[in-house]
């Protein structure tokens, strides 16, 4: 009889878990499910209220796994980005990504705050929290649609949904220092350090992604399987470097990888596929993460403000900023409201919603659990009608059983 460990049966258990949670990608594209969903209800599932009763109850660990995760999903997302087709909306792409944040997120808490009648501090860290839109959300169910929309929206939607996630950090972070810190002075220092955190974050994007090509074309390894490797050092070492010094780190990264796309060097194609399969692999990990951290039996108790907050979200907040934002831009109002459709919440909320119990608030669970019910509906409802959506209002510019993902 062979000798099973205790350890060997984690061996099992993780690939087996890695393993469904693979396929029911395929499953969920064939019945119309968003895969977040599936990966959400999978986690929890496994967690301690769930069928396996997996204990999991560290949100400062799901933080530092979804700022992971996030990092490798949106370098990816700027790899798999080709500037020439993002050329046409970086405008409106820029202003949704920085003033559609910042107006959803004050409309959001003057909700909130009537609502939940809570401070309007408190009240804005919610509203900053939900702000963004989701690149792993948007990026995943976007790409795997079998539609072309017209007045490249495509790339629209997900440049806002890879480049909108700094300014949601950057807010909820800075709303946290002003509820702990009870320091008004500090506004002036929060909007310095906006200025530098997105200035030197873009100008190291441009700069690492401009030397990285030319850094693979001097290498010349003789074992292709290494410049994946160099390629996921040099990512972290461009967050880490952009943080360090002052820069948005996510930023810099979502930059770095569309100047990236931009050359032709050598091993490019094993790079990129290399690192959709590190973002696959961090998405999938992340919403087990999250779906394993949540407590199912706690979410009724919030189910009545959650579902008033995401129906403001969704039919309020979400579509006077989008409108607000392309005022003047070339998009129709039947466009315009589609972009305002798919305005997905996803990890990202979730992930920015354990912050406030690195910060000690009182408050933390009811956030996160809020929150947690808030993305449920929003995949939910808007991530299941994207294809209905878009053959309503009449953007769809061809269709034909190709896969249109970039």
């Amino acid at each position: 009889m062979p000798n099973i460990t205790s350890f060997d049966f984690y061996i099992i258990g993780i690939g087996v878990v890695l393993f469904i949670s693979v396929y029911a990608s395929k499953i969920s594209e064939k019945i119309g499910l968003p895969m977040l969903l599936v990966f959400l209800g999978f986690g929890m599932l496994l967690g301690s209220e769930g069928l396996v009763g997996i204990e999991f109850n560290n949100p400062e660990l799901a933080r530092n796994i979804g700022t992971v995760a996030l990092i490798c999903i949106l370098y990816n997302g700027g790899l798999s980005t080709q500037f020439k087709e993002i050329k046409s909306v970086l405008t409106p792409g820029i202003i949704l990504a920085t003033v559609g944040v910042l107006l959803t997120a004050l409309i959001m808490a003057g909700f909130i705050h009537y609502i939940l009648d809570l401070s309007f501090l408190h009240a804005l860290l919610l509203g900053s929290i939900v702000s963004s839109t989701d690149a792993a959300a948007v990026f995943m169910i976007l790409r795997s649609q079998k539609i072309e929309l017209k007045n490249n929206i495509n790339k629209l939607l997900e440049l806002e949904s890879g480049s909108n996630d700094p300014m949601a950090i950057f807010l909820t972070v800075s709303i946290l220092n002003l509820i702990v810190l009870e320091d008004a002075n500090s506004v002036n220092d929060i909007l310095l350090s906006f200025v530098l955190q997105f200035l030197v974050g873009s100008a190291l994007g441009f700069a690492f992604g401009y030397l990285f090509p030319r850094i693979c074309a001097t290498l010349k390894l003789m074992q292709t399987g290494l410049y994946p490797l160099i390629s996921l050092a040099w990512m972290l070492m461009m967050f880490g470097a952009s943080s360090a010094i002052g820069g948005n780190g996510y930023l810099t990264i979502y930059i770095a990888g569309i100047v990236i796309n931009k050359y032709y060097f050598t091993n490019k194609e094993n790079i990129m596929a290399f690192h959709e399969a590190i973002a696959w692999m961090m998405q999938i990990l992340v919403f087990l993460i999250l779906g394993l951290l949540v407590f199912p039996t706690d979410l009724p108790n919030f189910a009545i403000q959650a579902t008033l907050l995401a129906a403001a979200l969704i039919f309020i907040a979400r579509p006077a900023a989008v409108f607000i934002s392309l005022i003047g831009s070339r998009y129709k109002m039947n466009e315009k409201t589609y972009i305002s459709w798919v305005g997905l919440r996803g990890a990202v909320p979730i992930i920015l919603a354990t912050y406030p119990y690195t910060y000690q608030l009182p408050e933390f669970h009811a956030i996160f659990n809020t929150v947690f019910f808030m993305v449920l509906i929003s995949v939910l409802i808007q991530g299941m009608s994207i294809n209905f959506t878009a053959k309503k209002l009449n953007i769809v510019k061809k269709e034909n059983n190709e896969d249109f993902s970039i």
